[in-house]
C-alpha cells in the first residue's frame, strides 16, 4: 500500500508541477501580458541573478507568458541546472526564442521551456560537458548531463533520446544522428523532430506563431541593486575582492593595532559573500568556514609563535570557502557540478591570493624604505636651543649592535638593546620573540634588524 501511495504522490506532483504550462491553451481573444528578458551571454552567476529577478517581476506583473530571448554558447552547468529548474517549475508558461545559438547549457534551458521558436540559421544542441580548455570531461559528468537532458525532455513532451544525443556521441538514432557525432539541430531539423515550434525572425512573429493576437510586452529592466549584484558576482570583480581581502589581512599583520587594512578586508569580504549569499550560491557553512579560517590564522599569528598546523589549516579553510562560495551547490552536495567549474573557482582564488600577496609584499617594502613621501612630513626647523632634541644620532649609533627581539616582528615590532627598547623593522619581514638580532641599518627614523 505504501508503494502505491508513493507512486500516486509522485504522479500527482509531476502533474501539478506545471499546471499552466502543460494544460493552458491560447485564447485568441485574450489580451496577453508577455514578460521578456534576455540570455545573450555566458551562462554564469550574473545570468542566474537576472533570471531570478525576471521571474519574480513577471509574477508581480501577473504576466501570462515569460519569453526568453536567447543567444548563448552555454556556460556553467550548475547555473544552467538552476535555470532549468526555474523554468520547469514556473507557474507561468515559458517560451524561448533562439536568436542564433542555444548551445550546451543554452540547449538544456531551452528544452525545459514550453515552446521553442528559432530564427532561420539558428542552432540548438552540442550539450557535451567540457572543461575550460574545451576538453571533454569524464563520463561521470556526462552521465549527469545526459540524465538532465532526458528528464527535461520527458517533462516537456520532447524526445528524450534526441535530447540525450545532444550530449552523448555514442547515441545512434536512424534518420536523425549517426553514431560518433554529438547532435546539433538547425532550425528546420529542430522543427521536423519536435524540438522547435516554428521559425520566426522577431518577437512579433514568435507571438503570431503562438496564436497570440493581442499582447503587451514588458521588457525586463535591471534595477540599480540588480546591476550592483551582477557586477559584484562577476568572476573578475570576485577576483579583485579576493585580492583586497588577502592584501588587507597581510598589511594588518604588518602594522600594530587595528586600522584601515583590516577594515578594507572586512568590507571586501562582505561585498564578496553578500551577493553570492543573496543569490543562493554561497551556503551558510561556506561563509562560516571563512570566518573559522580567519580566526585560525589570527590565533596562529598572535597566540602561537611561528607558523604551523593551525595557520596552515586557517589558510586552507579561507581558500576553500572563497572557492566553493562561487559554485552553485546545494548544501554539502556537489552532485552534477563539473570538476572543471570547481577547479576554475579554486584557480581564481589561488591566483588572486598569490597576486595579492606578491603585490602587498612589494608595496610594503616600498612603503617601509622609500623617501618619496617625505614631503608629507613637517618641514619646520626644531633648534636645540629651543628645547628640541633628536634621537637620530643615537639610533645611527646602534648600527652593528646586537640585541633581542622583545616582541614578534611582522616586520614591525620592538627590540631590546643594552637594556633599552627600540621600535624596529625586520629585514626578513618576520622574526620570533626572543630571537637574537643585529642592527644592520637606519632608515626613515627606524632601525632595521635581522636575525643574528
Amino acid at each position: 500500500m505504501n508503494k502505491y501511495y508513493r507512486l500516486f504522490l509522485f504522479v500527482f506532483l509531476l502533474i501539478c508541477c506545471r499546471p499552466l504550462s502543460l494544460m493552458a491553451t491560447i485564447d485568441t481573444t485574450k489580451h496577453y501580458i508577455v514578460y521578456k528578458f534576455d540570455i545573450k551571454e555566458v551562462i554564469a552567476p550574473p545570468i542566474l541573478h537576472t533570471a531570478q529577478s525576471a521571474f519574480r517581476a513577471a509574477d508581480s506583473a501577473r504576466a501570462d507568458i515569460i519569453l526568453i530571448h536567447m543567444n548563448t554558447y552555454g556556460g556553467m552547468v550548475d547555473i544552467a541546472d538552476s535555470l532549468r529548474t526555474k523554468v520547469l517549475t514556473s507557474q507561468i508558461p515559458v517560451y524561448v526564442f533562439i536568436d542564433n545559438n542555444a548551445a550546451s547549457a543554452g540547449a538544456l534551458i531551452s528544452i525545459a521551456s514550453d515552446k521553442i521558436f528559432m530564427r532561420r540559421g539558428a542552432n540548438i544542441g552540442a550539450a557535451t560537458v567540457v572543461d575550460q580548455t574545451g576538453d571533454v570531461v569524464p563520463d561521470k559528468y556526462q552521465s549527469y548531463m545526459r540524465s538532465m537532458m532526458r528528464s527535461t525532455a520527458e517533462a516537456t513532451g520532447r524526445d528524450p533520446d534526441i535530447a540525450q544525443a545532444m550530449v552523448d556521441p555514442s547515441i545512434y538514432i536512424p534518420g536523425v544522428i549517426d553514431s560518433g557525432k554529438v547532435l546539433t539541430f538547425t532550425t528546420s531539423e529542430a522543427i521536423l523532430h519536435g524540438f522547435s515550434d516554428g521559425e520566426a525572425e522577431n518577437i512579433s512573429e514568435v507571438l503570431e506563431l503562438a496564436g497570440i493576437k493581442s499582447y503587451e510586452i514588458i521588457e525586463h529592466q535591471l534595477t540599480s541593486t540588480d546591476r550592483i549584484i551582477r557586477f559584484l558576482i562577476s568572476p573578475m570583480i570576485s577576483g579583485l575582492l579576493i585580492m583586497i581581502i588577502v592584501g588587507g589581512i597581510y598589511f594588518e599583520l604588518q602594522t600594530p593595532g587595528i586600522g584601515f587594512p583590516i577594515a578594507a578586508s572586512i568590507i571586501a569580504a562582505l561585498l564578496y559573500f553578500a551577493p553570492l549569499y543573496i543569490e543562493g550560491i554561497a551556503q551558510n557553512w561556506e561563509i562560516l568556514l571563512f570566518v573559522i579560517g580567519v580566526l585560525l590564522v589570527g590565533i596562529e599569528l598572535f597566540a602561537i609563535p611561528g607558523f604551523g598546523v593551525t595557520g596552515i589549516a586557517g589558510v586552507i579553510a579561507i581558500v576553500v570557502s572563497l572557492a566553493l562560495s562561487m559554485v552553485d551547490n546545494q548544501g554539502f552536495s556537489y552532485e552534477g557540478v563539473p570538476a572543471g567549474e570547481i577547479a576554475q573557482a579554486f584557480f581564481i582564488v589561488i591566483i588572486a591570493s598569490f597576486s595579492s600577496l606578491i603585490l602587498s609584499f612589494y608595496t610594503g617594502r616600498k612603503l617601509f624604505t622609500t623617501t618619496r613621501f617625505g614631503e608629507l612630513a613637517l618641514d619646520v626647523i626644531q633648534n636645540k636651543d629651543d628645547g628640541y632634541t633628536s634621537a637620530d644620532v643615537q639610533l645611527r649609533d646602534l648600527i652593528g649592535k646586537e640585541g633581542v627581539a622583545a616582541t614578534i616582528l611582522r616586520p614591525g615590532g620592538t627590540v631590546e638593546i643594552d637594556d633599552e627598547h627600540y621600535d624596529a623593522i625586520a629585514q626578513t619581514s618576520y622574526i620570533d620573540k626572543g630571537t637574537k638580532v643585529v642592527v644592520v641599518k637606519y632608515e626613515n627614523m627606524q632601525i632595521i634588524v635581522r636575525k643574528k
